[in-house]
């Protein structure tokens, strides 16, 4: 299976609407829980960016910083400081969210300060006071906020456009966004081929970003075709990442999503199978090799997947029957009884009577 889908060609005259920006970054103080259940625990310096919100850095980033208007994309996850009770995540639904600065939502206005300080990779904790966040009253619909809560947000800014020309992406056309989305892409495959996985997923993310769920939901025939050209290969690529990253359960929802689109697509069923294989869920693994098969008989790849499965079940078959052997040990051989002397005599005397017995008949007759 090849890595990447082939890129596709722009004509020399074609000029970028926006730039966007998003650098490599490096982790600086160790990795995040998992789960994102609760707050991440920081030991890193605290930066007071205004007198409601600090900030402590959890991954550099590198690069410029947002400037006022810039259209960001971040992933974010919320928790009311007292309670710990997390309200919002963005990982979780796998969509970024596209803030303005100097535009955002009221309830946003210290999260919004905050991005502003980071640059392009970076991920922080910040805290912010209630009075930049939801408010005296708090917020009692979706999501659910109670009055006065001070939040903590865990952020990741993947990077950001600085708008030419006065141009928001809100005014671009569907041909200009598929277009930018499309330009990003290509910049993620540029850095997949040098091996830069982490910058390639970040070009990846902002490209999809730009074909949300509410854009994707307006297009119709040829447009939503064009649309899916290139926000399915983004999904494949960052799984192809991830399974280099051995990040496979994030692979698997990358493939995932492609499969809801298209539910046939070869390589989104053989990388599901490759990060299923690896988290040993043969049986899910071996379905989807086999749907892919299906569909490209004359892959190579897939066999040689199939194969390895059924090497594996050979070899855990083999280990656990060693295993059961060590347990429970040969069956053993069963014992001769003893045999009482006094028995064998008794029956010799017996069968010695009986034979005088028949000899003295035949004489008799």
């Amino acid at each position: 299976m090849e890595e990447l889908q082939d890129q596709q060609n722009q004509s020399d005259g074609q000029d970028a609407e926006s730039e966007i920006i998003a650098e490599s970054s490096s982790f600086v103080h160790g990795e995040l829980p998992q789960d994102g259940n609760s707050p991440p625990k920081v030991d890193s310096e605290v930066e007071v960016l205004h007198e409601k919100v600090t900030k402590q850095i959890i991954k550099e980033g590198h690069g410029q910083k947002p400037s006022r208007y810039s259209t960001c994309f971040l992933h974010y996850r919320a928790w009311t400081e007292s309670t710990q009770h997390k309200f919002d995540d963005t990982w979780l639904e796998q969509r970024p969210l596209e803030m303005v600065l100097g535009k955002e939502k009221k309830e946003m206005t210290g999260l919004g300060i905050g991005v502003y300080s980071m640059k392009s990779g970076e991920r922080a904790l910040l805290h912010v006071h209630w009075e930049l966040g939801y408010g005296k009253e708090g917020n009692f619909s979706f999501p659910n906020v109670p009055p006065m809560a001070d939040i903590l947000y865990e952020v990741e800014l993947i990077g950001f456009d600085e708008t030419q020309e006065g141009k928001a992406r809100s005014d671009m056309t569907v041909e200009e966004r598929i277009s930018a989305a499309d330009r990003r892409k290509m910049d993620g495959n540029a850095f997949f081929k040098e091996e830069k996985l982490e910058e390639a997923m970040q070009q990846y993310e902002m490209a999809t970003a730009y074909m949300g769920d509410d854009f994707m939901f307006q297009l119709f025939d040829k447009y939503r075709d064009m649309a899916l050209a290139v926000k399915n290969p983004c999904h494949l690529n960052m799984a192809a990442c991830l399974i280099k990253l051995k990040r496979y359960e994030e692979a698997i929802a990358q493939c995932s999503i492609v499969l809801v689109e298209d539910e046939n697509n070869v390589k989104a069923l053989f990388r599901r199978g490759k990060a299923r294989a690896e988290l040993g869920q043969t049986d899910a693994a071996r379905e989807d090799f086999n749907k892919a098969r299906k569909f490209a008989p004359e892959d190579k790849a897939i066999p040689r997947e199939l194969r390895l499965l059924a090497e594996h079940d050979k070899a855990v078959y083999q280990k656990q029957k060693e295993l059961y052997k060590g347990l429970f040990g040969p069956r053993p051989e069963p014992k001769p009884k003893p045999t009482n002397r006094l028995i064998l005599i008794w029956q010799w005397l017996l069968s010695l009577f009986y034979r005088l017995f028949r000899i003295e008949r035949l004489k008799a007759e």
